[in-house]
């Protein structure tokens, strides 16, 4: 698994689990959902993605999107 894959995969994470714990416990729950789409427009801008920092300090390989 590269960067790449992770950030998505963990971005993907967070929304479901938003929606889920939203719909199933209580509507605030759906902030998360809207903190993460909040967060990944501002990487698309910025190229600042705390999650890919995260990740690379893990030891994940770069992909193409985050280096």
């Amino acid at each position: 698994m590269n960067l790449d894959q992770a950030v998505l995969g963990f971005a993907g994470t967070v929304v479901l689990l938003g929606l889920g714990l939203g719909w199933f416990v209580s509507p605030y729950w759906l902030l998360l959902t809207a903190f993460a789409g909040l967060n990944m427009i501002q990487a698309s801008i910025t190229g600042f993605c705390p999650a890919a920092m995260v990740f690379k300090k893990l030891g994940l390989s770069n992909g193409c999107a985050f280096s």
